[in-house]
């Protein structure tokens, strides 16, 4: 078999691109469903030049089309009954009123112990300016605090972020989505299961840091592989302008990649949300290194091609690590501006030490407010931490403990619509679980996607695996404290896109005819099945009145309760 670099090498079954059947390397064929679980290292044909030009479908107006389409449809679904539950929820307690001093002090005031009663009464000016110890940054909470001051600090008003990042996130999986398989139907087809995942409908309706913290590195992520496609048609355009088919030898041109410095950016916002971020900026940057070194080989560069660990390598470090330590730095902007904040003075109150001679007394507090934080994640205290709803990551892909965000139990007969003369009683819940078939067939879908990115050499498949992995396989290090299913909320976009691509797969060409047929109809069930499993666990996502027996039809295993 003639050799192909890794990053060239294409699956024996193309992935569902009606606006152009050349864009995965030609037209093939498969011979049974089994196939797409057996990759086939197929040689791209086609010239240097015109695989370097090789990029998303030409349809782009109905591609945004479809991309807004689908946000206007997550959005609305996850507007009904955004305020209620009234009062803080859940971890809410936090980051909501971290927030709302935000907007009021610069930096986390302390509130008093009965804050939560207080807001639920509609008494919000009732913190103090004693500074409050928090342990994520603040990236998120300045998020939060957008729509207490549009709203008011209310459920309404600290959840319409969430709202607005959650929704958005459908649409930057649906532009990722499309850009990684060539084609707007798997794109869509990822932006919908999102829309329809019981996690990301919760977390998008919750004054929590994930949410963001997801939108920050999906929207990274496609900054990155937006960024190989700007840079491979730099490269076809200088081959192309000086009449070349190749550099013969040669590395080609230095390349400036403004996508990375997007990335950078972006990732540094993700990182100020939650420092698991930095996982995945490691990865992308050694994968954007990766294409780099792999582009220049395309183009003729061979041995030369390595040159790009400097040509490339170097930028892009300077793009991602130092440009998005730089932006990380900038997001506590209002805490080095104010004096009050935890820990805000601890450079005055020593001058002496080799922090502040080398940075100066407010970096020099803040380095050591972040040595403070790292030894709360890192201490005795998380490490011997108990919850009831403590999920261990080995679970996290098959949803096998979701974790309870509100319950209301043991509501008697006649009362708050519990049924009148009712044998049993009613409760209302919250449940933050992903949709159950969504997550079973998005992790076969993750298998069938490492089996063809690593024996397939499909760099496409290679993008979603690399994100999830990057977000869950770190969280296996920690797992001597509790650590809770929500986390995985950086997951599902990129496991959803994986089972996108395999449906892709199945659905085939728009051309292929019976099997086209056969196709749709498995795609079809996949898609009813999901989207039913979704609306049957809504109340349990809602809020809503169940009794007894309705909500346990809805526990699958004794794991859910």
């Amino acid at each position: 078999m003639t050799s192909v670099p890794p990053d060239e090498a294409v699956p024996e079954a193309d992935l569902e691109s009606p606006s152009d059947p050349a864009d995965s390397g030609g037209a093939r064929r498969w011979g049974g469903r089994l196939r797409l679980l057996v990759p086939v290292r197929t040689p791209d044909t086609r010239s240097a030049v015109d695989r370097l030009w090789d990029g998303p479908p030409h349809d782009r107006l109905r591609s945004w089309l479809v991309t807004i389409a689908l946000t206007v449809m997550a959005f609305c679904i996850r507007l009904v009954g955004l305020g209620y539950p009234r009062g803080i929820l859940f971890d809410e307690t936090y980051y909501a009123k971290d927030a709302y001093t935000l907007l009021k002090l610069g930096y986390e005031g302390s509130w008093p112990e009965n804050a939560n009663e207080l807001l639920a009464s509609g008494k919000v000016d009732i913190f103090t300016p004693n500074p409050s110890f928090i342990v994520h940054p603040q990236v998120g909470k300045w998020l939060i605090a957008s729509g207490e001051w549009l709203f008011g600090m209310n459920s309404f008003g600290w959840r319409f972020a969430a709202l607005v990042f959650g929704s958005l996130m459908v649409a930057l999986v649906v532009r990722l989505a499309r850009r990684v398989s060539r084609s707007t139907m798997v794109g869509a087809i990822a932006g919908f299961l999102l829309c329809v995942d019981g996690l990301d409908f919760v977390m998008s309706r919750l004054a929590l840091l994930d949410i963001f913290e997801a939108f920050f590195i999906v929207a990274a992520v496609l900054a990155v592989v937006i960024d190989r496609d700007y840079f491979r048609h730099r490269l076809a355009r200088d081959l192309e302008r000086r009449g070349l088919a190749g550099y013969d030898g040669g590395p080609g041109p230095f390349v400036f990649r403004p996508w990375l410095v997007a990335a950078g950016v972006l990732f540094g916002l993700a990182i100020g949300t939650k420092w698991n971020a930095v996982f995945v900026m490691a990865s992308f940057g050694v994968l954007a290194v990766v294409w780099s070194i792999t582009a220049r080989r395309l183009a003729g560069a061979r041995r030369q091609a390595y040159r790009a660990l400097l040509l490339d390598g170097v930028p892009a470090f300077v793009s991602l690590v130092v440009l998005g330590f730089l932006v990380y730095v900038g997001t506590w902007f209002s805490w080095l501006r104010t004096q009050g904040g935890y820990d805000r003075q601890w450079g005055a109150e020593h001058p002496d030490s080799w922090q502040v001679k080398l940075l100066g007394k407010p970096l020099a507090s803040l380095l050591y407010y972040h040595k403070e934080i790292w030894d709360f994640h890192n201490g005795d205290y998380i490490k011997h931490s108990t919850h009831v709803y403590a999920a261990h990551p080995g679970g996290w892909l098959i949803n096998a403990r979701p974790i309870g965000i509100d319950a209301v139990n043991g509501i008697q007969a006649g009362v708050d619509g519990c049924p009148a003369g009712s044998s049993e009683t009613c409760l209302r819940v919250i449940s933050a679980t992903g949709t159950p078939t969504l997550w079973w067939f998005a992790a076969l879908a993750l298998l069938v996607a490492i089996a063809w990115w690593v024996a397939g050499r499909d760099w496409r498949f290679g993008v979603p695996v690399v994100a999830a992995m990057s977000t869950y396989l770190p969280w296996f290090n920690y797992t001597e404290r509790s650590l809770f299913f929500f986390y995985a909320i950086t997951i599902i976009p990129f496991t959803a896109m994986c089972l996108a691509m395999v449906l892709g797969m199945i659905l085939g060409k728009a051309d292929s005819g019976h099997r086209r047929r056969q196709g749709a109809i498995v795609v079809g069930v996949v898609l009813v099945i999901v989207t039913l499993n979704f609306a049957f666990i809504y109340p349990i996502l809602t809020d809503a009145l169940l009794t007894q027996s309705q909500w346990l039809m809805r526990m699958w295993f004794s794991s859910w309760i």
